[in-house]
């Protein structure tokens, strides 16, 4: 039987839907699992060991060359008309998706447990309990990176879940004054605002990096300091103590789980807008002392688990 699984989103939806992926296999072990998903994550799709090959998709676009009449689509990629009807275009024998033969969106749900209820329900396998969030990944095998240092990623996709960069500075600085190796990283297009940190804080820079490259480095980091970007659920993936700020959007939908290694820092309701074009103020309610007393707490945590 051929499954063709569509989430042909970003970095961070890409590992907040591991624990899906893993389930599924759990569930169909001798089945072939085709995964839809942008190029540039084909590589993490096929490390995970949940998935047999992928198709090259990305965002709400045609998917390219995928399987004809599949047995089985699974939309692990939204709540409406659009994702579903990438998958409807390939004729499936049978499709599961919210809004679809009744299986419901809940808004509150976490993004973790809301796809591994999706699976749960449209398998009709309500036993299947929901994987661990940690270790679905291993680290990328021709990754070459430093080891052990404090990564500030500045970075975020949208301004309003982006934290000034004046603060990072100061965060960066203190951290480097208490004996961290700190480096400074962003996405392709940040760069400018990656070497104006690093410059102004006196530390180093990493990048403009491949994507397995920056999963390797958080993989292999002591501490990772990032807004609600997809390095955060890397940060989750690989156990690496790290604080998250958070602004427009709950924790409690894509923070991680709870474990004192993870630290989460959120003064919301819920109610901003994480596409915005302005700074969120519960983002820019989160001070420098904040984020600096949180990365204490991360490190002693893992010092403590790791002793353990």
């Amino acid at each position: 039987m051929t499954v063709l699984v569509l989430r042909a989103l970003g970095l961070g939806d890409f590992f907040t839907g591991l624990p899906a992926l893993a389930m599924l296999r759990q569930a169909l072990p001798a089945e072939r699992i085709l995964l839809a998903v942008p190029e540039a994550l084909r590589q993490f799709a096929l490390l995970s060991g949940s998935v047999d090959a992928t198709v090259h998709g990305h965002e709400l676009t045609p998917l390219i060359d995928p399987p004809q009449m599949p047995e089985l689509a699974i939309d692990l990629h939204g709540n409406g008309p659009g994702s579903r009807a990438l998958l409807e275009a390939t004729r499936p024998a049978r499709l599961i998706g919210y809004g679809h033969r009744g299986l419901a969106w809940d808004a509150g749900e976490h993004e973790v447990e809301r796809w591994c209820r999706l699976i749960r329900e449209g398998l009709r396998a309500p036993a299947l309990p929901t994987p661990s969030v940690a270790g679905r990944l291993p680290t990328p095998p021709d990754a070459t990176v430093p080891v052990g240092r404090t990564v500030i990623h500045c970075g975020a996709k949208s301004a309003s879940r982006r934290w000034p960069a004046a603060r990072f500075v100061r965060v960066a600085a203190a951290l480097r004054k208490l004996g961290h190796e700190v480096v400074i990283t962003g996405g392709p297009d940040e760069q400018h605002l990656v070497r104006h940190i690093a410059q102004q804080a006196h530390v180093a820079t990493v990048g403009p990096t491949t994507l397995g490259e920056l999963v390797a480095l958080i993989a292999h980091a002591r501490l990772l300091i990032s807004g609600d970007t997809g390095a955060a659920h890397v940060a989750t993936n690989y156990a690496t103590p790290s604080v998250i700020l958070f602004g427009p959007v709950s924790p409690a939908v894509w923070g991680p789980p709870a474990d004192p290694r993870h630290q989460v820092l959120w003064h919301g309701d819920g109610t901003g807008n994480p596409h915005g074009e302005e700074l969120d103020p519960a983002l820019s309610r989160i001070t420098e002392d904040e984020v600096l007393a949180a990365a204490v707490r991360a490190h002693t945590a893992a010092t403590v688990t790791h002793g353990a």
